[in-house]
């Protein structure tokens, strides 16, 4: 019996056509509240960024993709803090090599320079524009437990040669995400379920990201929409229809978590 669901927001939850939940996932999402099942956010945004989801039925969340885990009302479950030393060299390389860099906070996103490729992410997921500032000074007054690396693929390979303390993971080819190495989805979620008691078999994650593959892994049963990555559907248990196409509560109906 399924108990818990952690769920991926952005194409998995928040379609990026329209950039809300599908009616469809809501209400089946809601169902399966009422049923005892508990619901669990699990996305790379920061947990003061969720309101695009503020109707969804949920319990806590595995927030920055697994370094920031919280209950709904804000108490903590688990934190994975990145070092400033670790700050500095990825400040460095972004000065050598030219890409901006993105501090990610409860209160907002910051980033130490603008480019298009800032812009672009911002209009895909539909958030404000992040704002310009010096990072040291933010970092030196907040507690942050994941960066941004406004960079594709390649270059994040020779990048990420450089700063062995952390980790990248991926859901669209302009950012990666940058974690302490060891914390991610799969990480976020096993913490979570033995805070709470559930069985690797009693639970369900639906992904779409490569971010979302460890986490895939790590459920009972890891479902990959329709519009996933190839990444993303090869490490999924099952693959439903895309999120547009009312993927999440068609899976919710094939395994019987609702009727």
């Amino acid at each position: 019996m399924i108990r818990a669901l952690f769920l991926d927001v952005d194409g998995t939850l928040v379609s990026f056509s329209t950039h809300r939940v599908p009616d469809s996932a809501r209400r089946a999402l809601l169902r399966a509240h009422e049923r005892g099942v508990r619901i669990f956010i699990a996305t790379g945004r920061a947990v003061g960024n969720l309101e695009i989801v503020a109707e969804v039925p949920y319990d806590g969340v595995v927030g920055l993709n697994g370094s920031d885990c919280v209950l709904r009302d804000g108490s903590p479950l688990v934190r994975h803090t990145i070092e400033a030393e670790d700050l500095e060299r990825a400040l460095a390389l972004s000065d050598e090599l030219h890409f901006p860099i993105a501090v990610e906070l409860d209160s907002g996103t910051f980033v130490n320079r603008l480019s298009p490729k800032v812009e672009q992410l911002a209009r895909m997921v539909d958030m404000p524009m992040p704002q310009q500032t010096d990072l040291r000074e933010l970092f030196a007054r907040e507690t942050c437990c994941q960066l941004g690396f406004y960079l594709d693929p390649e270059l994040e390979k020779a990048v990420m040669e450089h700063l062995p303390r952390l980790t990248a993971s991926r859901w669209c080819d302009l950012f990666a995400d940058i974690n302490v190495a060891g914390a991610d989805k799969g990480t976020g979620i096993t913490e979570v379920a033995a805070r709470f008691g559930f069985a690797r078999e009693e639970i369900m994650a639906f992904g779409d990201g490569g971010n979302d593959v460890p986490m895939l892994r790590a459920a009972g049963i890891g479902v990959a929409m329709g519009n996933a990555c190839p990444e993303a559907l090869q490490a999924a248990d099952y693959i439903t229809a895309d999120i547009d196409d009312d993927g999440l509560a068609k899976a919710l109906r094939h395994f019987g978590v609702i009727e």
